[in-house]
């Protein structure tokens, strides 16, 4: 890509449009799994009787593994976002910033 080119496209509001909503929704996404997994670590280290309690009497599963395998499935979501946003929105807009430039 020439030098001319790329400055046509750092110029234009619209990747300026994408670099922030990017960078914002990645933030967020980011401070919220950090968020969860946090509370849940401060959870082990001080609420270990609650997460060691049986969620059936007599049972073996208990709130701390369902609460964990829910912090993963927590990340998983908020990857599939980002992807999902990535792929359509930010896509879209690099192909006409990339075209239009041409």
């Amino acid at each position: 890509m020439s030098d001319a080119r790329l400055e046509r496209i750092r110029r234009d509001p619209r990747f300026e449009q994408l670099c922030q909503s990017r960078s914002r929704l990645a933030w967020t996404l980011s401070a919220i799994v950090l968020i969860v997994y946090l509370g849940f670590i401060l959870l082990v280290a001080f609420g270990g009787d609650f997460l060691s309690t049986p969620l059936v009497a007599g049972g073996v599963t208990t709130i701390g593994i369902v609460l964990g395998v829910g912090v993963i499935l927590i990340a998983i979501v908020l990857t599939a976002i980002y992807v999902w946003k990535a792929n359509t929105t930010f896509d879209d807009l690099t192909r006409e910033l990339l075209e239009e430039t041409r």
